[in-house]
């Protein structure tokens, strides 16, 4: 039996942060759906008639009682919390008993309902007060159909004030997606219309969701972490990310909110793993303790206060740096890559053969590559337990190099001092800025003092300080030193020199990625190779079995 829904007393009334919740269609899939979310529900089917401004939604959850749904649409009446201590001890993602109220005064409600353990169910609409109108018995599974129709009848303005349908629908399948994501474990029907619009299968984590919603994104694209408190899903910087920042989002125990301060975090800690004007795929749910968090500060909760809000911030940037290396215990490496399928497509094409594709066994843990020869005297060929892998040499040390001089940026003397001419004031201030001596020494005549120690004994110093004085910040003028200290490619390593880099490399914090953003290595498993040269035939009795 569940709690029951009761109003809430006067004092706990006026400490809640009211105010009209239900200001769209998207608002009220949202309320409703956060009830079936917060009665159990693992199914959910939600269908939507935009120009008759009617939603249902319809789930599997606990359902309600009849003395239940009597209650329900009383102002501030709820089975969440009882009493002012409950405030701050919210487990739920409804809590303030005014989203069916609210509706009940803008549209006309209809609620079927019946519990597990109930013969049958009750139908019941209501007034605009949100007394029971109408109620009878009515034959259902389990669960709770809520109708809203009709919304905003009564309220021409406000709906002339709302966006156009199709933005509209656009916002509510943006709402879908975001309570998908933070309940992974519930399957998802949206209809528009009385036609099927789009369905979402359950998985185990929002990593089985993002594929569904992203159809450039493939789930061998995302890697997840799981820490005490924490979970993050993210785009692998080598393989996907976006012109917008529009995937970059927070969830707080079920729910997706606005959360700048986080959000920039999150940016920042993919910063120099992808290329400029890009921005990540990233998924961050963090599980607070209720006492920790404040929901009571927005109508729509889409603005908390948590506290120890630098901790969090210091856990997200590890975890993400967890994430992003390559270790198999934080990151199950799939190597079969978009580029390397579409290799041997092309070179299946060109052999006049084709394969009959089959699922493949995931591969096993990253270990240490072992350098075999150099390609070209650009690319290092390494093995790798469960198969090849690809480096380019020149961004794998640009990689090495950056992370090493973002961890001791020197700054030395320079004996003797360059001399530069034609420097204009904000190149001047430029390389003060980083922290480099600049003195005039005559007319359009500056002496530099002093330059990063990579680039002291460098021939092409001179160079380099000119190219560090036409802007950028800090690590701007560090990408700069570290791609000009890089080998060149071009440039040809015995194979004590190729694995040396190959340790350095799998030893930094972002290997995936050169500080431009590009991909640094290309893999190709074992398995990849077996299926091109027809290793996992079956070739007969009198030749044995072949796999």
């Amino acid at each position: 039996m569940g709690v029951k829904i009761q109003p809430l007393p006067i004092e706990v009334v006026h400490l809640i942060a009211a105010g009209e919740v239900i200001d769209s269609l998207a608002a009220v899939v949202r309320e409703l759906v956060e009830n079936a979310l917060d009665a159990g529900a693992t199914r959910i089917t939600i269908s939507v008639w935009a120009d008759q401004w009617r939603i249902r939604v319809a789930d599997n959850g606990m359902g309600m009682t009849l003395e239940d749904l009597r209650q329900a649409a009383q102002p501030h009446s709820t089975s969440k919390i009882r009493d002012r201590a409950d405030l701050f001890q919210i487990h739920s993602l409804g809590f303030r008993g005014e989203a069916l109220h609210s509706l009940a005064q803008l549209s006309t409600l209809e609620i079927l309902s019946r519990p597990a353990h109930a013969a049958q169910g009750w139908r019941v609409t209501y007034r605009a007060e949100g007394d029971a109108d109408q109620v009878e018995s009515v034959a259902i599974a389990p669960g709770t159909i809520v109708t809203v129709d009709r919304l905003f009848a009564a309220w021409a303005a406000r709906r002339e004030g709302l966006p156009s349908t199709s933005q509209q629908l656009k916002a509510v399948q943006t709402m879908i997606y975001q309570l998908a994501l933070a309940h992974p474990q519930v399957t998802w029907q949206v209809y528009q219309y009385d036609r099927l619009w789009f369905n979402l299968w359950s998985g185990n984590s929002a990593k089985d969701l993002l594929p569904q919603l992203l159809k450039d994104v493939r789930i061998e694209d995302l890697t997840e972490i799981h820490l005490p408190d924490l979970s993050v899903v993210l785009g692998l910087p080598d393989r996907v990310h976006r012109h917008r920042s529009d995937w970059v989002r927070i969830a707080i125990n079920g729910r997706f909110i606005q959360f700048p301060e986080l959000e920039q975090t999150i940016l920042g800690a993919f910063r120099r793993t992808l290329p400029n004007h890009r921005y990540p795929i990233c998924l961050i749910h963090l599980q607070l303790a209720p006492e920790h968090i404040d929901w009571n500060r927005h109508p729509a909760k889409a603005d908390v206060y948590i506290h120890d809000l630098d901790d969090w911030k210091e856990r997200i940037k590890t975890a993400i740096a967890q994430a992003l290396r390559l270790d198999p215990e934080a990151v199950p490496e799939s190597l079969y890559t978009s580029q390397v399928s579409q290799l041997i497509k092309v070179a299946e094409s060109d052999a006049g053969y084709h394969v009959d594709r089959e699922i493949i066994p995931e591969p096993s843990p990253f270990s240490a590559l072992r350098a075999l020869t150099q390609v070209h005297n650009r690319y290092i060929l390494a093995e790798h337990p469960a198969g090849m892998w690809l480096i380019e040499q020149h961004i794998a040390h640009e990689r090495v190099i950056f992370e090493e001089i973002c961890d001791r940026w020197q700054i030395v003397p320079l004996e003797p001092a360059i001399v530069l001419t034609q420097l204009s004031t904000s190149q001047i201030e430029q390389l003060q800025r980083i922290g480099i001596e600049v003195d005039p020494f005559g007319e359009q005549r500056w002496a530099v003092r002093s330059a990063p120690r990579l680039l002291v004994q460098r021939e092409d110093c001179t160079e380099a300080l000119i190219e560090l004085s036409l802007g950028g910040d800090l690590q701007a003028a560090q990408v700069s030193v570290a791609c000009r200290s890089a080998i060149r490619n071009g440039v040809s390593l015995t194979i004590e020199e190729m694995q040396t880099l190959l340790d350095r490399w799998q030893q930094t914090r972002n290997p995936r990625t050169c500080p431009h953003g590009r991909p640094i290595y290309l893999a190709l498993e074992e398995s990849s190779l077996a299926r091109f040269f027809r290793r996992h035939w079956v070739i007969g009795k009198s030749h044995g079995l072949e796999r």
